[in-house]
C-alpha cells in the first residue's frame, strides 16, 4: 500500500490549525511532531487493523520486556513507510525543514542495549512478516537525562519524555486490567505502539502499560481537607510506572522494582488470554498451541508463575499448569556475571506478591524431587534465571561465545540436565536505523555499486568485497568525513568544543560500567598526552577520543570514572602543546539519536571489555556496519565479528577467557603497576592532582592496585591487558595515515555485516524457538 503524502501534509496543517491555531510555518517543532504524528497514525490506521485481524487465529510470538529503547520514532516511522524524502520535500515547499524535529526527546524507555535490541527485534519482526507483539511498561520518566556540573560529575534530571504529548500511541482504555496486590489494586492501562515494517504492508504493535488507581480522588479525604490522604492510591498506582528502575537500594525501593515487575507479567498474561478467548473459546488447553513467550531476561520471570496462577483459576490443575507454561516460556539470557542474574528475597515477594511465591516454591519443591541437584529457591531466595530454564522450552544466549560459557560456567548443571534447551542467537541490529537512516550516504554509495535496496537483505551486502578497489575507497573515504563534519556541527551545538574532522574518531559509547573498561581508555589517552608533551610519541595521527555514557545514579565508583575523564578532558583541551593533535569529548545524555550522528563518523570502535564478560554488545555491529574497524578483546559478540570480517582487519588485543582463568587466582595488579613506568604515570593521575582529585577517584585507584573487601585488586584485568590493549591502540592509529588502507580495512567491515542483522537473529528466534512463520499479505 502506498501512502499519499499529500494527505497526510493536509491533515498536518488541520490539526495545527484546530488544536494550536497555528500554520505550518508558525509551528514550533513539538507542535509539528504531535500534528504530524496523528496524521500518519491514520494513514497507517486500516493496515494497522489488518495485521492484527489477520492473525487472530495463526501462532504468535509476545516479547515481553522491561525495557524498549526505541528512541525518535517520527523519522524511523517515515522512513520505514517509504516517505520520509517525499515528506521532507512537501515541507520544504511549505517553507519547513523537518529536521525542527530533531529537537523531540527521545522516548528513552529503555537502559542500554538490552532495550534497545528489544527495539531491533520489533523492527525487524515487522519488516520480516514475523507475527510478534511486544509488550512493556510506559514509564513516565524514563532514563534520566543527563548533563555535567562544572566538576565533571553526572547530574541526572528527570526525562519526562511526553510532557509534550506522545503521538505515536493509542491509549486502548477497553483492554485495561486489574492488577491485584495485597494493600491495594492497580489498574493497567495499555497504550499500543505501531511498529512499522519496511518494505511490507505489515504492521505489528508494542503494548506498554501504564498504572492508574481505580480511584483517582478519595472525595470524603478531600472533603475533610486531608488532601495528601485525598491522592494517597493515585500516588501509589502511579508509582509504579512513574519512573524506569527505580533505585532498589532499599526495602522499600526492592518492593517496587516487584510490582514492576509483577504489573508487566500479569497484565501481559491477562491480556493474551483475553486475546486467546476472543479466538478459541474458553478451552485453555491449547493456549501454548498459538502463543510462544520470549522473556527478555529475567525481569518478566515473574510471568511464569503468574500463567500458571492465572490457569489454575481457570480450572486447570497444578501439572496441567506447569506443562502449559513450559512449553509456552522460553528466556533469553543477558548475563555471564553471577552477581547480575536476578535473585529476590522471598520475604519481601511475599510482602508483594503472596500467591506468587506459593507458586515459586511449589515449582521449587516439583524440581527438586525430579533433579535433587538442581533449585529455584535456596536460602530463602528465589533465582530467577534457574525459574527461567526450568520452566520453559528453551535459554539463549546471545553470541556464540557468551552462549559457550553459560553452557560450560553459569548453568553448566542445568546444561547437563536439560542439554537440548540451550540455543545461541547471536543478536543483531536493525539495519534500517542503523545504516538507511543514520547514514543515507553510505547507503547510496552501497546501492549504487550493488544495484540493489540490501536494507532487507543484508546478505546483499556481502557483493560489495570484489568491488572493493582504491575508487570506492576514496568514495567511502568522502562519505566518512562528510558525517564527520556533520557529528563536528551536532557536537559543538551541544557541547561547545570545536573538533577538526580530519582527526582519527576514535569512540567509545556505551553504558559505564566498570566492567566495559572506559577506565582502561580513559588512562591510556592520559598515556598518549604524556608521550605527546615530552616528544616520546612521533608518529601519532591526531585523534579524538570520543566517550558516551551514563551511570546508574547510585553506582559510585562509575560516576567516578565520568567524573575523571571529563577532568582530562579539560586538562587536554585546555592545553595549545597539543592542540592539533589530541582532543577529549565526553558527550552528555548520550542516547539513541546521539548514537545517530556519532556511529556514522567513527573510524575506531572501542569494544574492550575483558573476555568472558560482555555477552554480546550491539554498539559493536552498529560501528562495523557504518564502517569502522573494531579495537577490542576476543568478547561477546567481537569474535564472529573478527570471524567475518577478519583479524586483519580489526585490532584484536587482550588475554582470552582461558588464559584469564588461569591466572585468576595469581593474578597481582600491583606487581604491572611497579613495572610499567608509562602505566604508573597514567595511573598515578587519579590520586596526585595533575588532574583534580576526589576520595571516589582514590577508591578507584585503591580498587585497582589494592582491591576491597569484596573483591580483588583490579577486578577487571584492566592493568593485565594495557600493554597489549596499547599496542592496538597504537597500531591503528598509526595504520590510519595510509587512508587508502584504513579505508579498505573499514569497508571490508561494512561488506562482511550481513550477519549481524537483526533479520536473521529474529527469524532464528521464529523458527527455532517459537516455531512460527511469516504473514503472508
Amino acid at each position: 500500500m502506498s501512502y499519499n503524502c499529500l494527505n497526510i501534509v493536509k491533515w498536518t496543517e488541520a490539526k495545527l490549525k484546530y488544536t494550536y491555531d497555528v500554520t505550518l510555518r508558525e509551528a514550533s517543532a513539538q507542535e509539528l511532531h504531535e500534528a504530524l504524528g496523528e496524521a500518519v497514525m491514520m494513514a497507517i490506521s486500516d493496515n494497522w487493523n489488518n495485521a492484527k485481524h489477520t492473525r487472530m487465529h495463526t501462532r504468535k510470538a509476545y516479547y515481553i520486556s522491561a525495557e524498549y529503547l526505541i528512541g525518535r520514532l517520527v523519522y524511523s516511522n517515515l522512513y520505514n513507510l517509504g516517505i520520509l524524502d517525499e515528506m521532507k520535500q512537501l515541507f520544504a515547499e511549505r517553507g519547513v525543514d523537518l529536521a525542527i524535529l530533531e529537537d523531540i526527546e527521545d522516548a528513552a524507555l529503555g537502559n542500554g542495549g538490552l532495550g534497545r535490541l528489544a527495539a531491533c527485534f520489533l523492527d525487524s519482526a515487522a519488516s520480516t512478516d514475523i507475527p510478534l507483539s511486544g509488550y512493556g511498561l510506559r514509564y513516565k520518566f524514563g532514563l534520566f537525562k543527563q548533563s555535567f556540573d562544572a566538576n565533571g560529575s553526572q547530574k541526572e534530571n528527570a526525562d519526562d519524555w511526553s510532557k509534550f504529548g506522545d503521538p505515536w500511541s493509542y491509549r486502548r482504555y477497553n483492554h485495561t486490567v486489574k492488577v491485584e496486590f495485597p494493600d491495594h489494586t492497580v489498574l493497567a492501562v495499555p497504550y499500543d505502539v505501531p511498529v512499522i515494517g519496511y518494505g511490507t504492508q505489515n504492521i505489528n504493535t508494542l503494548r506498554l502499560w501504564q498504572c492508574e488507581a481505580e480511584e483517582e480522588l478519595d472525595f470524603n479525604a478531600f472533603n475533610d481537607q486531608d488532601y495528601l490522604r485525598a491522592l494517597t492510591q493515585k500516588n501509589k498506582a502511579e508509582d509504579i510506572t512513574r519512573v524506569l528502575y527505580p533505585n532498589d537500594s532499599t526495602w522499600e525501593g526492592k518492593r517496587l522494582r516487584i510490582k514492576q515487575q509483577y504489573v508487566l507479567s500479569s497484565a501481559s498474561l491477562q491480556d493474551m488470554l483475553r486475546v486467546y478467548k476472543s479466538a478459541h473459546g474458553s478451552d485453555l488447553s491449547h493456549f501454548a498451541q498459538f502463543y510462544a513467550v520470549q522473556l527478555n531476561d529475567t525481569h518478566p520471570a515473574m510471568a511464569i508463575p503468574e500463567l500458571i496462577r492465572l490457569l489454575m483459576k481457570e480450572g486447570m490443575d497444578f501439572e496441567q499448569s506447569f506443562d502449559m507454561a513450559q512449553k509456552t516460556f522460553s528466556y533469553t539470557n543477558h548475563t555471564v556475571m553471577g552477581e547480575a542474574l536476578e535473585k529476590w528475597d522471598l520475604d519481601l515477594m511475599r510482602s508483594v506478591v503472596p500467591e506468587i511465591v506459593d507458586i515459586i516454591c511449589r515449582i521449587d519443591a516439583k524440581l527438586r524431587s525430579e533433579h535433587p541437584g538442581l533449585f529455584v529457591v535456596q536460602d530463602n531466595t528465589a533465582h530467577m534465571a534457574n525459574l527461567s530454564i526450568y520452566v520453559g522450552s528453551y535459554v539463549n544466549g546471545v553470541a556464540q561465545i557468551h552462549s559457550q560459557i553459560l553452557k560450560d560456567d553459569v548453568f553448566r548443571q542445568w546444561y547437563e540436565v536439560f542439554p537440548e534447551r540451550f540455543q545461541n542467537k547471536t543478536n543483531g541490529v536493525t539495519p534500517r536505523r542503523w545504516m538507511g537512516l543514520c547514514n543515507p550516504e553510505l547507503t547510496q554509495l552501497i546501492k549504487y555499486r550493488i544495484g540493489s535496496d540490501f536494507l532487507n537483505d543484508l546478505d546483499k551486502i556481502s557483493n560489495l568485497k570484489p568491488m572493493i578497489d582504491d575508487d570506492l575507497v576514496r568514495q567511502f573515504n568522502s562519505v566518512k568525513r562528510q558525517k564527520k563534519e556533520q557529528l563536528c556541527e551536532v557536537i559543538y551545538k551541544r557541547e561547545g568544543v570545536r573538533l577538526n574532522p580530519d582527526f582519527v574518531f576514535d569512540v567509545q559509547v556505551k553504558r559505564l560500567h566498570e566492567y566495559k573498561r572506559q577506565l582502561m581508555n580513559a588512562l591510556s589517552v592520559v598515556d598518549i598526552y604524556f608521550r605527546l608533551k615530552d616528544g616520546s610519541l612521533t608518529d601519532f595521527q591526531p585523534t579524538v577520543y570520543l566517550f558516551g555514557a551514563k551511570s546508574a545514579p547510585g553506582y559510585a565508583r562509575a560516576k567516578a570514572v565520568i567524573r575523571y575523564i571529563n577532568r582530562i578532558a579539560r586538562m587536554i583541551n585546555n592545553d595549545p602543546d597539543v592542540a592539533d593533535k589530541l582532543k577529549v569529548v565526553f558527550v552528555q545524555n548520550y542516547n539513541c539519536s546521539y548514537a545517530e550522528h556519532i556511529i556514522p563518523a567513527a573510524d575506531i570502535s572501542e569494544q574492550i571489555s575483558p573476555a568472558g564478560t560482555e555477552a554480546s554488545g550491539t554498539g559493536n555491529m552498529k560501528l562495523m556496519l557504518n564502517g569502522a574497524v573494531t579495537l577490542g578483546t576476543l568478547d561477546g559478540a567481537n569474535v564472529e565479528i573478527v570471524k567475518e570480517a577478519g583479524r586483519e582487519n580489526n585490532y584484536i588485543f587482550g588475554h582470552t577467557v582461558d588464559e584469564i582463568n588461569a591466572i585468576k587466582e595469581s593474578y597481582y595488579a600491583r606487581g604491572i603497576y611497579e613495572v610499567n613506568d608509562r602505566l604508573r604515570r597514567a595511573i598515578d593521575t587519579l590520586v596526585d592532582g595533575t588532574v583534580p582529585t576526589d576520595d571516589d577517584q582514590k577508591e578507584l585507584y585503591h580498587a585497582l592496585l589494592d582491591g576491597t573487601h569484596w573483591h580483588k585488586a583490579d577486578h577487571y584485568f584492566l592493568l593485565l591487558d594495557y600493554a597489549s590493549y596499547m599496542d592496538a591502540k597504537l597500531q591503528a592509529n598509526r595504520d590510519y595515515a595510509d587512508r587508502l588502507a584504513f579505508g579498505r580495512k573499514c569497508l571490508m567491515n561494512v561488506a562482511s555485516g550481513a550477519k549481524f542483522s537483526s533479520d536473521r537473529t529474529i527469524r532464528q528466534y521464529a523458527q527455532e524457538i517459537w516455531h512460527i512463520e511469516p504473514t503472508q499479505y
